[in-house]
């Protein structure tokens, strides 16, 4: 490539710099302008391919007033947050127990010991060491060591028998001791428990609860009073105890929650009526419901009404769909026992008949199908 430079030259006195004839160069207007020169073999050479540089697409949006239809974006998904678990270290596990016969043996040797106690301090009656076969005692009073016999034979007797309990089918002990969960006790019969743990007892047995009439809404938004019957039962009593504050309540405000999200369809309807509501019903109240240790088997609608202030209007509606699909299904039945006559007739030859005396022909026998039906049974 080759390159020349050039100098403008001076202009001429009187004439102004822009005035350059029609066949001269025009003035420049930078002095030391220069020009280059590339050949033309140079511009035809062959390039090699320029390398694709990725490009981001350009996010476009609707210009007001421009008639531009917007993008369709994918909608975004909404997903439900979790529910809060309770503490995954609050688990029911078995409580350390021992038989009721241990405890009858600890609070015997300590009523034992109290005795013998009372008869080495001299203060037993003679009538009752008589009865018991003891020799007149030594009279020692009572010193140090026969308040320490006491207190040790007080405390034994009173640990024997205050940690009995009775263990029934069907309930539970949860036990805690200082504030920390210490087990649960699902055993039957006569146990011994730890006297200084507290005990509360739990029923886990099979339940039901009838609810009273709550608000629901139907397919169409029509306010509704259900009656729910829920069959439940705790599974896990550390968790329905300790977990949180009242398992009962929190079960009756998920059934509650659950006929606000759930469409519940009166009695009669086409859409599934009350047992997918119910299976929906169950399926949302045991999902809420498990992470606080209650099972949840059923919860069905056992009573669908309309509110008060719209039973009248769509108990009107119910009848008049009632009776517009059984208009129906006489028309359908009154069309199909024309059409069997006629073509029984015809295909018989019992009778030859023109297009006219076809059509008189099925217009009395639907007038005559449709008298008859009418006629109240």
């Amino acid at each position: 490539m080759s390159t020349t430079t050039s100098h403008t030259p001076p202009v001429p006195e009187g004439r102004p710099e822009g005035a350059a004839g029609a066949g001269t160069r025009p003035a420049r207007l930078i002095q030391n302008e220069t020009t280059t020169e590339i050949p033309v073999h140079l511009l035809f050479r062959d390039d090699p391919d320029p390398v694709a540089v990725p490009l981001r697409p350009a996010v476009v949006g609707r210009r007001q007033g421009t008639g531009e239809q917007p993008r369709h974006r994918r909608p975004v998904p909404v997903r439900r947050r979790p529910l809060p678990q309770v503490d995954p270290e609050l688990a029911e596990r078995p409580g350390r127990v021992l038989p009721g016969a241990a405890g009858l043996l600890a609070g015997a040797c300590g009523l034992t010991g109290c005795l013998a106690t009372t008869w080495w301090a001299g203060l037993l009656p003679p009538v009752l060491a008589g009865a018991l076969c003891l020799p007149a005692g030594a009279g020692a009073g009572l010193g140090p060591a026969q308040w320490a016999a006491y207190a040790g034979a007080g405390a034994l007797g009173i640990c024997g028998f205050g940690g009995l309990a009775r263990g029934r089918t069907g309930r539970a002990w949860v036990l805690g001791l200082f504030g920390r969960y210490r087990g649960t006790v699902r055993r039957t019969g006569l146990l011994w428990v730890n006297p200084l743990v507290l005990r509360r007892r739990v029923d886990v047995r099979l339940r039901h609860w009838r609810s009273e009439a709550m608000a629901a809404t139907d397919p169409d938004g029509m306010a509704l009073r259900v009656v729910v019957m829920v069959v439940w039962r705790v599974r896990d009593t550390a968790r329905a105890l300790l977990g949180i504050e009242d398992h009962e309540t929190y079960l009756r405000e998920c059934v509650e929650a659950a006929l606000a999200r759930v469409p519940v369809e009166p009695a009669g309807g086409t859409r599934g009526g009350v047992t997918a509501a119910g299976d929906a019903l169950t399926r949302l109240v045991a999902e809420e419901a498990g992470g606080v240790g209650v099972e949840v088997f059923s919860v069905q609608p056992v009573r669908v009404e309309y509110a008060p202030e719209v039973a009248a209007v769509m108990n009107r509606r119910r009848i008049a769909a009632l009776d517009a699909r059984q208009r129906a299904s006489m028309l359908s039945s009154v069309v199909d026992s024309v059409e069997d006559t006629v073509t029984r007739l015809t295909v018989r030859g019992l009778v030859e008949l023109d297009d006219y005396e076809r059509k008189v022909l099925v217009r009395d026998l639907t007038v005559a199908f449709c008298s008859g039906r009418a006629e109240p049974v």
